[in-house]
This record gives structure tokens, sequence and C-alpha cells, in this order.
């Protein structure tokens, strides 16, 4: 039985409400072990059988009518998220504010022609990175100031996302017992 972090696009932002007891309740109903979830935005580690693709589907299938707008939900294995850590260009800076960086999990891996577009997005101090299906962000004035939002991504590159602050990123790891 491997471990699971599924996020959670949307959730508890914008009247988009889903009670967290009700999403551990809708993950039990599907036989989901050892649930827990992290803040109310939407971020539950678990235990199963199966592949990530499997969960995506499942999980948001299950999540029809449970909010008030559909919730797209992005799936990793502990061991991709601990990839996803390590692999963090930023990170290992000297002097970086490890409070100004995010990780924008990516549906899958984008195109070359959709990365292109990345490129008109550059302005400012903040950073990005794509590697993979991830894109990394350093944003020195604070996320809520930059303009590489998840709208702005998912509209340039095609592709549904959902950004997680460092703090939570290494945390939900955390919770998979690494």
């Amino acid at each position: 039985m491997g471990a699971f972090i599924a996020l959670l696009r949307g959730v508890n932002v914008g009247g988009n409400t889903l009670k967290m007891e009700r999403l551990r309740e809708v993950c039990a109903e599907l036989g989901l072990k050892n649930t827990r979830t992290y803040v109310q935005s939407g971020n539950v580690v678990f235990e199963a059988q199966g592949t990530a693709v499997k969960w995506v589907a499942a999980l948001e299938k299950s999540l029809v009518g449970e909010a008030r707008l559909p919730v797209s939900v992005i799936v990793r294995t502990a061991p991709e998220m601990g990839r996803v850590i390590a692999a963090n260009p930023f990170s290992k800076e000297r002097g970086i504010d490890l409070t100004r960086l995010h990780v924008t999990f990516l549906q899958h891996e984008p195109d070359r022609k959709a990365l292109a577009g990345l490129d008109g997005l550059k302005s400012g101090a903040d950073r990005f990175s794509c590697l993979g299906s991830e894109i990394y962000l350093h944003c020195p004035n604070g996320y809520g100031q930059s303009k590489l939002t998840n709208n702005v991504l998912e509209k340039v590159l095609g592709l549904r996302a959902t950004t997680r602050n460092w703090n939570t990123v290494n945390k939900l790891y955390e919770m998979c017992g690494k």
C-alpha cells in the first residue's frame, strides 16, 4: 500500500466551501486508509493501492456536488513529493527566504510549445523554474503580489494546476511518514 497526497484546487476560497471532515468521509467511502487532512485548503494524505491517476479520477468523481464549484484534484505519491522537494532550484540558494517559495503542481508535464509561453510571464522580481510537472516559484514580494497565479499558469499551459507554499509541501511529505 502506497502513500499519496491529493491537492484539491480552489477549495475553501471564493465561496467554494468543502469541510475537511466531509472530505475525509468521501475518502473513507472510497476505501482510502489512514486519511489525514492538512489545513483547510484541500490537502489530503492517504494510503491506498493503485496509481495516482486512478485516485485523481475517483476523487474528482466523488467530489462532484460536494462544493459550489467543480473541484479538480492533483495527486502525487510520497516518493514523487520527495523528488519535488529535492529538486527545488531555489531552496538551496544562500539567504533565500523559504516563506517566499511555492510549488505549482501541474496535471502533467507541459509540452514544449506551452512552456515557451511562460517566457512572456517573466516580470518583476518573481522567478520560476519548470521541472517536469511542477513549477517552482520564488516570489520575493509574496505570492499575493505575483502575476504567476494558478489561473494565469493554467491559461498559458492549458493544464490544471494548484499551488502550495513551501511549508505546506514539506509538511505534506512529512505526513507521509518521511
